[in-house]
């Protein structure tokens, strides 16, 4: 199992979500975060400086079977992409264990 981590812009996200739910994910977890960004500079608009250093994201989080990774990560490429910095990033690691509450089920199969 996979779990795929993806920090996106906000204004992606509906894309995002129909993508995933196009290749068969559908199931994640998400939330809204801010992050530091590496742009140092500030952006004037009619004369007032503001903050870039601080974004607004969405941060999904999903777990999906060995076999569905490369699509889910695929999607989300395809999807939340602008080409312009600030994108976001994607982080795939393995996941040892999964374990439904409700019956004790344990592996691939709690993900269906």
């Amino acid at each position: 199992m996979k779990k795929i981590e993806a920090i996106i812009r906000k204004s992606k996200y509906r894309d995002v979500k129909e993508s995933l739910h196009n290749v068969g994910v559908n199931f994640f977890s998400y939330w809204d975060v801010t992050g530091i960004g590496n742009e140092k500079e500030g952006h004037v608009y009619r004369g007032i400086e503001y903050s870039t250093s601080d974004i607004q994201r969405r941060y999904l989080s999903i777990v999906v079977n060995d076999d569905f990774a490369d699509a889910t990560v695929n999607a989300i490429i395809g999807s939340a992409g602008t080409d312009e910095v600030g994108d976001g990033k994607i982080f795939v690691s393995e996941i040892q264990e999964s374990i439904r509450i409700r019956t004790g089920e344990r592996g691939e199969q709690t993900l269906k």
